[in-house]
């Protein structure tokens, strides 16, 4: 196992009727902006449980934050930190607007160009920040990282910092259950490849992270499509909800080689054409994983037994059919697998690899082993 540190400072309340218990988690002398995406949370009932229990507080409203959220719209939403003197945020929504609200945080006290807090400015202090999670998937309730597009470049880029950890994140699966179906399948592959990136590298005498990160892929595939096939079963939106959270608070994590160069390819194909994260993710990983099966030659092996039950036929069979499982657990959540299914054409291939060129990223991965030219051969491999 390799070194590590592990601070998590987020306090979580889940379950049925936490949102009640939200004054108690915020000063009664706060003047609160809650921000928040597109309207959902009013036809679910969310925006008027929150009302409800921050009833008499000061607490102003930004609303419309996109999925994917959009620096040019949140710098408006930090304009209004700055001239209402906020003293808290509250995030009410899924990862997007966790996602954009921590860079509200972060811009609205930060004393240069917002956008450079993106390309590795140091951040000193941010607003402080607490979430009501509705939508399962990204696990930014309880970890430090944002991923924010912005438009007039075409770059989806993403930042960290222990000072946008959420103070606390209500978690109530309830609050889930009228997301559309194709949100929850994006949530569910979401969380699933969070775990592949940190667990799928190379061994390192880690069984502890083995372990829970297997069980996480092998609830997700048992709970997945049970809460798909009925969006009012508490029990399996609770056991999504929970995995989705594990997935990234940084647990696995501790300890073990991580990836994230699919995360990365997904983040440049939404840029260039506006698919879903989710949706990203479930193309690239099957080809990602066929094309990097060398490198990770063990941990599939593992992963093929483990999660997949795979015990039979020679080392590459056993690979070959864990990556078909894999596409094919994605595809019976209703996601589509291939470039082809959004119309996107092999010239996909060429311009993302030429992001990667442009930014010098020329070893990504747990090895440093992904050029621009293997991004190049993976995506081609998705058409």
């Amino acid at each position: 196992m390799q070194n590590f540190e592990y601070q998590n400072p987020v306090k979580i309340l889940f379950g049925r009727g936490q949102i009640a218990r939200l004054a108690e988690e915020i000063s009664a002398a706060a003047r609160i902006l809650m921000t928040y995406g597109g309207g959902s949370i009013r036809q679910s009932g969310v925006y008027g449980q929150v009302r409800s229990a921050l009833a008499g507080r000061e607490v102003l409203e930004f609303g419309g934050i996109q999925p994917n959220p959009v620096y040019e719209t949140l710098m408006r939403a930090v304009a209004v930190v700055r001239e209402q003197r906020i003293d808290f945020l509250l995030a009410v929504g899924g990862g997007s607007v966790l996602d954009g609200t921590k860079f509200i945080a972060a811009a609205a006290l930060f004393e240069g160009e917002p956008w450079d807090i993106l390309k590795g400015a140091p951040l000193d202090a941010a607003v402080p920040l607490g979430c009501i999670l509705t939508l399962p998937a990204t696990g930014s309730e309880m970890n430090s990282v944002s991923v924010i597009s912005r438009k007039d470049t075409a770059e989806k880029l993403l930042f960290a910092s222990p000072h946008v950890y959420p103070r606390f994140s209500i978690l109530d699966p309830e609050a889930t259950f009228s997301l559309p179906q194709h949100q929850i399948a994006n949530g569910i592959v979401d969380s699933f490849a969070h775990v592949l990136e940190q667990y799928m590298t190379y061994p390192v005498n880690s069984p502890l992270q083995d372990r829970i990160a297997e069980g996480i892929l092998l609830t997700l595939i048992r709970e997945g499509p049970k809460t798909l096939a009925d969006p009012t079963d508490y029990d399996a939106r609770a056991n999504l909800m929970w995995c989705a959270t594990l997935a990234l608070n940084g647990l696995i994590a501790c300890g073990v080689p991580q990836d994230w160069s699919t995360h990365m390819i997904g983040h440049e194909v939404t840029a260039l054409y506006g698919l879903d994260h989710g949706e990203t993710l479930a193309v690239i990983f099957p080809s990602a994983l066929n094309a990097r099966r060398e490198s990770k030659h063990e941990k599939l092996l593992q992963y093929a037994e483990r999660v997949w039950d795979i015990r039979e036929g020679d080392p590459e069979q056993r690979i070959d059919r864990a990556i078909a499982c894999t596409r094919q657990f994605f595809e019976s959540l209703g996601e589509r697998t291939r470039l082809a299914d959004y119309h996107i054409g092999p010239e996909a291939a060429d311009a993302v690899a030429a992001r990667f060129e442009k930014r010098g990223w020329a070893g990504l991965g747990e090895r440093q082993d992904v050029s621009p030219g293997l991004v190049r051969s993976i995506l081609a491999a998705c058409a």
